[in-house]
This record gives C-alpha cells, structure tokens and sequence, in this order.
C-alpha cells in the first residue's frame, strides 16, 4: 500500500513508452513494473496493442504504456498498429523515447526520437541495450544525441539486466505532475486475465515458429471457465492463421508443434493465475485476415 496517505509530494502521471520496432520497450515496461505485462520475443511488430502497466511506489505513481513500434509499412494490420501507437503515446503525460544502443544513431531512431520530441511534452530518450555496447562506443551516440539538440533527457539503460533503471525512474518521476495515486497501489495492469492469457499464447507461438508465419497469426480466447472442486481453470483457445499451409506448420508434425507451444504457454498462464490449467488450442485458417478491414476491426485493431 502507498505509505503517503496524504499524497504530499506525490507525483502520479501517464508515461507513454514509444520508438521504432524492436528496440525493448516492451522488455523496459516489464522491468519498470516489476511484473511481465508484455510478451517479449526477437520479432519486430510483437507489441500489436496498446499495453498499459503501473508501478505504484511511495513518492510516485506511472501509469505506463506499451505501444506498437514506430514504423513504415503499408499493410492494413501496420497501420491499424501505427494508429494504435500514436494515439497511445498522445496520451502521455511524459514521454519515454526509446533507441537501441548503438554505434551510430540509425535513420529510423533519428526518426522516432524526432516524432516523439515534436509532442513538447517532458521527455526522456532511453538508450537501451547497454550491455550490448562497449562503454567506449557508447560516448559517440550520447554526443550525436546532444547535437541534435533534442528537448530531452537522456539516460542510457539495460531493460534486460536492469542497468541504470533507477536513474530512468528518478528521471520520469522529476517530469510527471503532484498528485494523488490514479490507480490502486496492489494493480499492476489494466489486462484481464483472458487478454493476459491470449498474449501469452501469442508469445509462445512467435517463439516457436520460423520467421515467415508469426506476424500472419492471432490469438483469441474462446472460454474460460473455473472449475474450483478441482482447482482447475479450463481455457479454450484459437489460433488464427491467414493460409493452409500455415496451419499445417503450427499444428507440426503428429500434432508437435502445437503441443509444444500449448505446454510452454500452459506453465506460464498457470504461474500467472495461480492456478492449474487445462488448455485446449485449435487452428483456424482466416484467410486474408491482416489486409480486411473488416475483420481487423472485429478482433479489435
């Protein structure tokens, strides 16, 4: 519980955490919450929805959002993403911009980091993945990062191992408003169990799979139902996928592939809810389901 029950000098805001694809904002959300609110995998375009946790300490309260990669594309499932992005990140009180470390500043960083400064909001520029860069070659980059002159702190940061997170909090707590917590101090996302559940799916299934079909995929909880004589959670589940082909690779060979995905999501889901789990998934060709307006907007992008 907050241990300032009057709220003096407490600080409670809306952070959007926002930069090009791939670059860890879903790994720094997570260490920031100190809780797994977002799938993380190696592929770009993991983060399709706006994903919101909260770290809730004495002094200070962060209303943190995920958001989809910044990024160029002219597929309708990107742009329904971008939308997503922007919109989410216009929410923000402060503003995370978030770059990969390393030993050039890339055009798209340069690009995002210029997108999210031009909302004039506070801002701080998290570079990311320090523990991937010699210290040496980090200097260059927080050089170039203060000739471009951008209306911004900068703090480098490793959201894997936790390097210099501290300083990133000190940092966002200084630019967010006085005021009193927006959120009860024991949550720590605004997901349910279900959206949890089905991401973990997802997360599991980019994991497992060859680069060509991940993106292609969707995931949708079907039921939930406990069944408390025996301690039990039974969770139904569809995978979606836009060919034929690509269900018979999900599925795999005697059916391994599928169990493979359904085992490593099962343990994690059980882990989450503190409960057993049965866990039934199917495949399901939706064919075309990432270029039809229609259906994007009926699975919620």
């Amino acid at each position: 519980m907050n241990s300032n029950p009057n709220h003096e000098g407490h600080r409670a805001g809306v952070v959007a955490i926002g930069g090009h694809s791939n670059v860890g904002k879903s790994t720094l959300l997570n260490r920031l919450v100190g809780q797994k609110v977002a799938i993380v995998t190696p592929r770009p375009q993991t983060t399709r929805r706006r994903i919101v946790g909260i770290r809730s300490d004495p002094d200070a309260q962060m209303i943190l959002i995920d958001t989809p990669g910044l990024h160029e594309s002219s597929r309708p499932l990107n742009r329904r993403m971008l939308d997503t992005a922007r919109r989410s990140i216009a929410e923000g009180q402060v503003i995370v911009a978030v770059v990969v470390a390393r030993e050039s500043l890339g055009a798209a960083d340069l690009a995002a980091v210029t997108e999210l400064c031009a909302l004039k909001r506070p801002t701080v520029i998290a570079i990311n993945k320090i523990d991937l860069l010699a210290r040496p070659k980090l200097l260059p980059l927080l050089d170039r990062f203060n000739r471009e002159a951008f209306a911004a702190e900068i703090v480098p940061v490793s959201a894997l191992t936790g390097e210099n997170i501290d300083e990133l909090v000190r940092v966002i707590k200084q630019m967010m408003p006085l005021g009193p917590p927006l959120m009860p101090a024991d949550q720590y996302t605004d997901q349910t169990e279900r959206a949890l559940a089905a991401e973990i799916i997802r997360e599991k299934l980019f994991l497992a799979m060859r680069e060509e079909v991940p993106f292609s995929t969707e995931v949708k909880v079907e039921s939930w139902s406990d069944e408390e004589e025996r301690k039990l959670v039974k969770i139904a589940a569809e995978i979606l996928v836009e060919r034929e082909a690509h269900k018979g690779m999900v599925i795999g060979a005697g059916g391994l592939m599928l169990k493979r995905i359904g085992t490593a999501a099962r343990l994690e889901i059980e882990e989450l809810i503190g409960s057993h789990v049965f866990l039934e998934l199917r495949v399901r060709v939706e064919r075309n389901w990432t270029r039809d307006p229609r259906k994007l907007t009926e699975m919620g992008f």
